[in-house]
């Protein structure tokens, strides 16, 4: 039943219906409409079906007014509140009551079977929701009633924690693009110079006569400078020695011919 503090929803709501007044039942067979004076409704208008709590409920209107007809409370569908005929999907029948608990019967129709179905569908849409929320209580109360899971800690009881202290991951190592890695160069080394090819001639220095002849030519204009014959020695010479102190220049050698490649 409703509770208070509920409020009201409404479900569906269809502008036109028709209610007849239906003879009473004689056998168990269901309910045709073809019984009913279906060209003469009794009474027509509004009918709008709202849920408060888990109770539906199926309220018949005045179309202008908005005055109640007739309510029908639904406890649970299908059930004997609302039941179908066995000769149409349009029509139905419902058990009203008023505010001092008396019921009756009446047949309801709709010209459209569209609006029909609404009706149906909005009465089962409400019943599957009370069907959840039933179950939903009823797991509750089941866990409830159960051996409750003491997870607190008994006296004396610690617990330690490990922060900060796990495995370091070894950084992956790059890997080259193609087949073969590289080796990286020596940390402050130097390259060493590739060694000169076999195939090439040659050709040591003479001796050093003829180069020291060109520069003793190029530098006889000064008078200051002397050259040193000896190839083992500095050709510059000592330019932080005065120029009396370097010695004269030795004759010069010549080179036998054995020895030297003749150009």
């Amino acid at each position: 039943m409703t509770t208070e503090g509920e409020y009201e929803s409404v479900l569906c709501v269809k502008p036109d219906v028709n209610v007849y007044r239906i003879p009473p039942r004689a056998t168990n067979r269901g309910y045709r409409a073809a019984d009913w004076k279906l060209d003469t409704p009794d009474w027509t208008g509004r009918m709008r079906i709202t849920a408060k709590g888990k109770v539906a409920y199926i309220k018949l209107e005045d179309k202008v007014s908005g005055e109640l007809f007739a309510q029908a409370p639904i406890q649970e569908y299908p059930g004997i509140a609302v039941e179908t005929v066995s000769d149409s999907s349009r029509y139905f029948v419902l058990r009203i009551q008023d505010d001092n608990g008396r019921s009756a019967f009446i047949g309801v129709g709709f010209a459209d079977r569209g609006d029909a179905f609404d009706f149906n569908v909005a009465l089962q849409d409400h019943f599957k929701w009370v069907k959840q929320e039933n179950e939903i209580i009823k797991n509750a109360s089941a866990a409830d009633s159960g051996p409750k899971l003491d997870l607190g800690f008994k006296e004396g009881q610690t617990i330690t924690l490990n922060i900060g202290q796990g495995k370091k991951r070894d950084k992956p190592r790059p890997q080259s693009s193609g087949g073969l890695g590289l080796l990286p160069p020596p940390p402050g080394g130097k390259i060493a110079p590739p060694p000169s090819s076999s195939n090439h001639n040659t050709v040591q220095p003479t001796g050093g006569v003829s180069q020291i002849g060109c520069l003793l030519e190029l530098d006889s204009n000064n008078s200051n400078t002397v050259v040193q014959s000896n190839p083992s020695s500095d050709l510059w010479g000592d330019f932080s020695a005065p120029a009396s102190s370097i010695p004269p220049p030795a004759p010069r050698q010549e080179p036998t011919s054995g020895n030297w490649v003749q150009f």
